[in-house]
């Protein structure tokens, strides 16, 4: 699934509060597309925390050392988590040796990194959010670069969209600074809206170095490559090997905080299943196991694995294709959501967890949080009987095969899967079976998970289930990345110029609590485009061995990378 949700990695947020992940359980370090809602029950003995379940522990817990090696469901050719065709496999690496600017408890509240920011003040000054941010004396790129107002500076104007040669993930809340100015120094930087910017804590928790200074550099620049020489942190890349899908970190000479606690960390990309038998083998350290056969198997190996689970805030959806030439016509799309059945595909995810929830109804907020409203559920509901009428209205009529026909041709839709996970191809096959039902022909496509920056970049499906796994909590701030029709998280290619309007318009809004209101009602319009269906959230569970700290079912934490290490 895809990545602040933002979120296709989500997504994420932030670079992309919404980051685009496949839809299974996967390799993952942990499950990357599984969220949590309001309503859940107890997963067996295991509660399930809504701040994250993660083995918090100060550093002199912790002992100097050791290694983390830890699944990854595909090393994405796109290693730049700010371009568009980035997704959550890329900020899982992204994260390791690039600055780490923003920080987050489990609940959502935010930090600064005090070894990049050393004070943060937000004030409003004639109508527009003014923020200071005084940067911390050492805080230098790997190559020596400082990191300064200047780098402040050129991640906004990479990021606002006005250059329309880059290729960026989102522009949300970028797009409404007028200025980054310096301040007192080198080492201050001033940001100025245009107007008031309730969610300016999304921003900035990742820097794009200076040196990456042209559109080719930017869209190309981190393609089946990392740049080392332009990170910063903790840990630095030791090797990687994009044929394999592996890469390593080590501890990073250059670095001014505090000494990253383990000595190496390794990702190794792995199917579903080679993924299940390695945690089975003691040979990954952590995976999510928030399938039924994954979740049995950690059950399993009793104390060898601590199993923990949170809710993520993350929507598992279907995108449904509105470029493809069978599904431009609007009735067509309307029909396929309508055919599908989101209380059975649910219980499908659901198998094995002894876990329910309400249906989602808003890729805005989540049901746990203040303004929650279920838009979906007032557009659409499952019904047979209205997709065969809308079918029939668009023209497409019974064959003698029971699959509908219209000049000729088939009602034939591409349905794509990535990777082997029993619960992935159950869902397909359910799908599937519901179209077949309205006389909709679905042929589905398996792919390896190492294809899924290839299905979303190129959009090569008709129908695609992917997750929207969100990065902070601030949700409204991101509509635009999910429903505006030229976002680059927008799978679905709809919308109209008139909605793009009032969604530029939602986000010039002051006040938080009206801009939810307006986003509620347009979150509606934009639903009966009908592009996008949510169906379940759900909740992450993670399996560890036993030791591992600061690490496991996040919800939105985003915890100092020097502070993941084993107890003594």
């Amino acid at each position: 699934m895809r990545s602040r949700i933002r979120t296709l990695t989500i997504a994420t947020l932030s670079v992309s509060a919404l980051t685009l992940a496949a839809c299974g359980s996967g390799g993952g370090s942990s499950d990357s597309t599984s969220g949590g809602s309001a309503g859940s029950e107890a997963i067996d003995a295991h509660s399930v925390s809504a701040s994250g379940d993660y083995n918090i522990q100060e550093r002199d817990a912790l002992q100097d050392g050791g290694t983390l090696t830890l699944p990854l469901a595909e090393l994405s050719q796109q290693q730049n988590t700010w371009q568009a065709d980035g997704n959550l496999y890329t900020k899982n690496v992204w994260k390791w040796y690039n600055p780490q600017v923003s920080l987050f408890d489990g609940d959502g509240t935010w930090h600064a990194n005090p070894d990049y920011l050393t004070d943060v003040k937000d004030e409003v000054v004639d109508g527009n959010t003014v923020l200071t941010y005084t940067i911390h004396p050492d805080a230098t790129f790997n190559d020596g670069t400082p990191i300064d107002w200047t780098t402040f500076e050129h991640t906004w104007k990479f990021s606002n969209g006005e250059n329309e040669e880059l290729n960026v993930s989102s522009t949300d809340g970028y797009e409404l600074i007028k200025s980054v100015e310096r301040g007192e120094n080198d080492k201050q930087a001033v940001v100025t809206f245009d107007g008031s910017y309730a969610w300016w804590q999304g921003l900035f928790g990742f820097l794009l170095h200076n040196a990456v200074n042209t559109p080719d550099l930017y869209n190309t620049g981190y393609l089946g490559q990392v740049r080392p020489e332009w990170g910063a942190g903790p840990y630095k890349v030791e090797n990687v090997n994009f044929n394999t899908g592996e890469i390593s970190f080590v501890q990073n000479e250059n670095w001014w905080g505090d000494t990253g606690k383990l000595d190496k960390i390794v990702y190794r990309q792995m199917e579903d299943q080679a993924s299940l038998n390695a945690l089975r083998a003691g040979e990954i350290d952590a995976s999510g196991v928030a399938t039924k056969d994954r979740l049995a198997t950690a059950k399993e190996m009793g104390d060898k694995l601590d199993i923990r689970t949170a809710l993520l805030p993350a929507n598992y959806l279907m995108t449904v294709n509105s470029k493809s030439p069978m599904l431009e016509d609007i009735k067509v799309r309307e029909a396929v959501m309508t055919a599908v059945d989101r209380e059975q595909i649910a219980a499908i995810r659901f198998n094995g967890l002894d876990y329910t929830e309400d249906l989602p109804g808003s890729f805005a907020l989540f049901q746990t949080q203040e303004g929650y409203e279920n838009n979906f559920g007032e557009v659409l509901s499952f019904d047979a009987d209205r997709a065969k009428t809308l079918l029939d209205e668009a023209g497409w009529t019974e064959g003698a095969n029971g699959i509908r026909e219209k000049d000729g041709q088939p009602l034939t839709l591409r349905y794509v899967i990535t990777g082997e996970s029993p619960m992935v191809q159950a869902t397909a096959g359910a799908i599937q079976a519901m179209l077949k039902n309205v006389g909709v022909d679905v042929q589905i496509q398996e792919r390896p998970s190492s294809e899924f920056s290839q299905v979303t970049s190129q959009r090569d499906f008709d129908i695609f289930l992917m997750g929207f796994r969100s990065g902070d909590p601030f949700g409204v701030a991101y509509f635009g990345q999910v429903y505006l029709s030229d976002s680059e998280l927008n799978l679905s290619g709809t919308g109209t110029p008139e909605l793009d309007t009032k969604i530029r318009e939602l986000q010039r809004i002051s006040d938080p609590d009206e801009q939810i209101a307006r986003a509620n009602v347009l979150e509606q319009e934009a639903m009966g485009t009908f592009g996008i269906m949510p169906y379940a959230n759900g909740p992450e569970i993670v399996a560890v061995k036993p030791g591992l700290a600061n690490y496991g079912a996040m919800s939105f934490a985003e915890i100092p990378v020097e502070d993941i290490g084993w107890e003594k």
